[in-house]
């Protein structure tokens, strides 16, 4: 049987040296429609700041595909990865909510307010099945629950071949599944050490700079001193530790900054005409 193809978009960037390019969409279908033929490797459907609703969701993932797209790849996941950021802080657990987006064959999920490595851990474990001691990539442990039916025919792949890649990479070479942590406080940075060389699993570090620049009392003052000495604070310990740093907010105007202060993971806001994800491509293509 022939070797799948990597199914993950997001990890396929990154795991070739590239940038990653996404972008926050809305949970409806028209979004979802433009979204599938875009240039983007992946997208995060938003869940934290509007109502969550998993049957909607699942419509969504489906006007994401396009039959067309996927037959001229030869791949037979989304060409644009689908994403979730679920709605909990994460000192309220709540793995349930990670569960039903994985089952319905979400690709990876963005965990808002990870303060504490307990946090951080339970984000990893959420996003991975159980398996015995004895077995390779034990930890963190895995307490998601079995029903993987959706998720199966979402991928386009067998049952076996699922189980085989529903894991978190880059902890499992072959995981196709991307846990995102986002550190949006002081508490976070503090502890963002701790998280990465206790808690493997993690993708990506995402900067939480609305509410980190509320705290710091320069409320969406992203270009303010104050919060961009934070904000390099998280992206000193990411480096440290090998892990990819994410930004929410790549524009045109920022975008080869944020490349050259080590940004892996870029979300551009969708604009009209080329706008910030062809700007922040051209920069990338730079840099090669």
């Amino acid at each position: 049987m022939a070797e799948l193809p990597r199914l993950n978009g997001v990890i396929a960037a990154l795991e070739s040296g590239k940038h990653a390019f996404t972008a926050f969409c809305p949970v409806e279908t028209q979004s979802a429609i433009t979204f599938g033929t875009s240039k983007y490797d992946g997208i995060v459907f938003e869940g934290e700041h509007q109502p969550w609703d998993a049957r909607l969701l699942r419509d969504a993932f489906q006007y994401l595909l396009n039959r067309k797209v996927i037959l001229d790849r030869g791949n037979p996941s989304p060409a644009v990865t689908p994403l979730v950021r679920v709605p909990v802080n994460g000192a309220e657990k709540s793995q349930w909510l990670a569960k039903q987006a994985l089952d319905i064959g979400a690709f990876g999920i963005v965990w808002p307010h990870i303060a504490t490595v307990e946090e951080a851990y339970n984000a990893v474990s959420a996003c991975r099945y159980p398996r015995m001691k004895n077995k390779s990539f034990y930890e963190p442990q895995g307490i998601r629950g079995d029903g993987p039916h959706n998720a199966v025919r979402y991928w386009g792949i067998s049952q076996q071949e699922y189980y085989d890649r529903a894991d978190v990479w880059p902890l499992n070479p072959k995981g196709e599944i991307f846990c995102i942590i986002q550190i949006e406080d002081t508490v976070g940075i503090k502890n963002l050490d701790d998280m990465l060389k206790n808690v493997p699993g993690i993708g990506a570090v995402l900067i939480g700079e609305g509410d980190l620049s509320q705290e710091l009392g320069y409320p969406r003052q992203y270009e303010h001193p104050v919060v961009l000495e934070h904000v390099a604070e998280i992206v000193a310990t990411c480096k440290k530790n090998n892990v990819v740093v994410a930004h929410p907010h790549v524009e045109a105007g920022n975008a080869e900054r944020l490349m050259n202060e080590g940004f892996r993971f870029l979300m551009c806001a969708p604009t009209s005409g080329s706008g910030n994800l062809d700007k922040a491509k051209a920069v990338a293509a730079g840099k090669k």
